[in-house]
């Protein structure tokens, strides 16, 4: 195993972008880190049933790639898909309502944590197959351009999907079709517990891109701006010339899923990565632009803790599904 710690760029400079958008950007990530903390909490407690698979220190990936995508364009989501589903508009209430199997959940209580989403804030429900999802992303690709409805697909995935077959083949499908679809690899360096060392000959997932003739980018996913701007250029290029191959790089704070301590990961790579913790740093970036003030950043806070203590009462207050809605949304 080769130990990977974060490569830092430097930051960029906020001036150019709009208040309101640094704003959402940060409400988002701090959404996405206080319900994964809220949800791992009531799992603790055994109120909540299931499993779940926390994205803790990839909210800076998600939240920038989401932020600069068309309302209407559709995202693609993992196992690891709170996130995903948070940053795509999903409402903290349908989403902590589906982990508790409520009827008021976004998918009506039917796919808890590993199949979370909502259509129609452009969300497609996850599928947890590793590498499903991306022949999926290339089909309903095909059928935008097919419509020329100017929409593209952004396809989330980790790193690694990017050894199976039908990610490959969706690639290459994407490319000699020239769909517009981005493919955005999360890579927080371990499938499950193998680092990515072990089962990959090229450094970066982007490097095999070339292989499909699109672009292949690896950006630092734990600054939101940087994905915020490589997602925004790729998308308008995706919505005319095709598909490109997006890396970011970024670590997950625990375990694979709750009960993964993560005891096979060096203690060196691991202080490194939590130094770099996308969430404080974007704070102090903000802190530091005079558009906002530290009662501004308090303010963003606790508006995002008042709208989980929300999430939570309307969950355990939502009814659980009537037995007869099992035959409902059942297809052939």
């Amino acid at each position: 195993m080769r130990i990977r710690k974060p490569d830092i760029p430097p930051a960029k400079d906020l001036a150019s972008y709009s208040a309101d958008l640094l704003t959402e950007v940060y409400r988002r990530m701090v959404l996405i880190r206080r319900f994964e903390q809220k949800v791992n909490d009531l799992f603790l407690q055994g109120i909540m049933p299931g499993t779940i698979h926390l994205s803790l220190g990839q909210e800076a990936t998600t939240v920038g790639a989401c932020l600069a995508l068309n309302q209407d364009d559709v995202i693609t989501l993992t196992h690891r898909g709170h996130g995903q589903a948070l940053a795509k508009g999903v409402t903290a209430r349908a989403l902590m309502a589906e982990l508790f199997g409520k009827a008021t959940g976004c998918c009506k209580g039917k796919g808890g944590s590993l199949h979370v989403g909502d259509l129609s804030v452009g969300a497609l429900p996850a599928i947890a197959i590793v590498g499903a999802s991306s022949p999926i992303a290339a089909g309903m690709a095909f059928a935008f351009k097919r419509n020329k409805s100017g929409r593209i697909v952004l396809n989330f995935f980790g790193e690694g999907t990017a050894n199976k077959g039908d990610w490959h083949e969706a690639l290459n499908l994407a490319a000699i079709w020239k769909l517009p679809v981005l493919f955005l690899c999360e890579n927080n360096l371990y499938g499950v517990s193998t680092h990515i060392s072990e089962v990959m000959a090229v450094e970066y997932v982007a490097d095999r891109a070339s292989a499909y003739g699109m672009p292949g980018i690896s950006i630092y996913g734990n600054d939101p701006m940087i994905v915020y701007d490589t997602v925004f250029e790729m998308a308008t290029r995706a919505r005319q010339e095709g598909p490109a191959l997006i890396e970011c790089l970024t670590y997950r704070r625990g375990g694979h899923k709750r009960d993964d301590p993560a005891a096979y990961r060096p203690k060196e790579e691991v202080e490194a990565w939590l130094q770099a913790d996308p969430i404080p740093a974007f704070r102090e970036r903000l802190a530091r632009d005079n558009r906002f003030t530290e009662a501004d950043l308090a303010t963003i806070e606790s508006g995002v803790d008042a709208v989980l203590d929300d999430a939570v009462d309307f969950a355990l207050s939502s009814p659980e599904p009537p037995l007869d809605s099992a035959l409902e949304d059942v297809y052939a």
